[in-house]
């Protein structure tokens, strides 16, 4: 008589649970450490930077396009996207 249960299911979920916990890790470092699947950026242009609206800071608020920024001396310009 023999009466321990039959662990072949058990083991057969385990094994299951065990692979799909190392593939989702797997999975999460290529992700957070490669651009595989990301979209690649554009460059902007130069037409395109001229016409962005700009405002200052402080007390009196004034809006201009950037191109005002050079049109008489150079500039350097960086160009950030808020995310949303």
């Amino acid at each position: 008589m023999f009466f321990l249960p039959d662990f072949g299911i058990f083991t057969m979920g385990m094994w299951s649970v065990g692979l799909g916990a190392v593939g989702a890790a797997v999975t999460g470092i290529i992700l957070a450490n490669t651009d595989l699947f990301l979209s690649k950026p554009e460059k902007a242009t130069l037409e395109f930077l001229e016409e962005i609206e700009l405002k200052t800071l402080g007390s009196e608020q004034r809006t201009f396009k950037a191109g005002e920024l050079w049109k008489k001396n150079g500039a350097v310009i960086m160009a950030v996207r808020r995310p949303g």
